[in-house]
């Protein structure tokens, strides 16, 4: 049973692990990450940046991780709909739009990524982006396709819905074959619904959320010092500690 946590949790758990990890084989502890995101999110691609930080600092894990779909438009048809028809059902408007937008600007610069609103001109259905990025999942190559797709909708204004444009961000980002076409069973978009139902099951509501070692799940784009923790408590009972 996954168990949501929040990030006042264990606090002491990176220091447990530390301890327990010098009396450990020098081995890298495996551990399972799940992300559950969309990619019309920004505080997904803020939140997955920040994962990835993490990560890439702690040589001492190996972490596996798992791009988990989540259709926070479900009924979005498959054309997409108008940009400024969307802000305003979503938001009542471009204004308000505009100053949240302005806000999640301005950390995401922090962490590299230059967001360009006014660029979006489509709000588009993810449902076949997401499709492509299970199917890169297979392949091992879902991160670079998941950091493609999130630049080409938040600071190109590509139309990540539309299978022409996806198509050639599957190539841009250096996997082969037909992605229209391309797949063995199971990487259908019925595949896609089926793990938007599956993490609506498991209590999760809200975007991002990191499941790590299915086990203890996290809401929302955290700072890089709480993902830390949380992979510090899983891993420290992947070492059976």
């Amino acid at each position: 049973m996954t168990k949501v946590v929040t990030p006042t949790r264990d606090r002491e758990a990176g220091a447990v692990y530390s301890r327990a990890m010098n009396m450990l084989s020098p081995r890298s502890v495996r551990l399972a990450v799940d992300v559950v995101f969309d990619l019309v999110c920004p505080w997904c691609w803020i939140g997955v940046r920040r994962l990835t930080r993490t990560v890439a600092r702690r040589p001492d894990l190996s972490v596996e991780i798992t791009y988990r779909p989540f259709l926070l438009n479900p009924d979005m048809p498959a054309r997409g709909m108008a940009r400024a028809e969307y802000l305003q059902r979503k938001f009542g408007g471009e204004e308000r739009a505009r100053r949240l937008h302005a806000a999640i600007a301005e950390v995401g610069r922090s962490e590299g990524i230059g967001f360009r609103f006014d660029r979006i001109g489509r709000t588009p259905s993810t449902i076949e982006a997401h499709r492509l990025v299970r199917l890169a999942g297979g392949e091992g190559r879902a991160a670079p396709l998941v950091d493609a797709l999130f630049a080409a909708h938040f600071c190109e204004g590509r139309d990540i819905g539309d299978r022409g444009t996806l198509a050639a961000i599957w190539a841009e980002t250096g996997l082969a074959g037909e992605p229209a076409t391309h797949g063995p069973v199971g990487f259908g978009t019925d595949a896609v619904h089926a793990d938007n139902l599956r993490a609506h099951r498991l209590g999760i509501n809200g975007v991002p959320c990191f499941v790590f070692g299915e086990r203890h799940a996290i809401a929302g784009a955290q700072e890089p010092e709480v993902l830390e923790r949380m992979l510090d408590i899983a891993a420290l009972e992947n070492a059976g500690v």
